[in-house]
């Protein structure tokens, strides 16, 4: 993070957004690829549900995954601290 906003155009299940972010552009893309990319994942096997409980349920498929990405991590952490003493 540079502390310059970037302004970025995405698009997500259908509808673009103009954001701006301290965060660099490609990586801005990447998550927009990512949301985009579920939501579209649980809408093909959900055909009855709205767009905003789509959008949700990606939130929470996505937050899942964070946080067992940190249970590992500190898993991990813990492992190599136990290796060193």
């Amino acid at each position: 993070m540079n502390g310059k906003k970037n302004k970025v155009t995405v698009e997500v299940y259908g509808e673009t957004y103009s954001l701006k972010s301290d965060i660099e552009t490609n990586q801005v893309l990447k998550v927009a690829a990512l949301v985009d990319e579920r939501m579209k994942k649980i809408a093909k096997s959900n055909l009855c549900l709205s767009p905003n409980r789509i959008a949700i349920l990606a939130a929470l498929t996505i937050a899942e995954e964070l946080l067992q990405l940190e249970y590992n991590y500190k898993q991990l952490i813990k492992m190599v601290e136990e290796e060193e003493s």
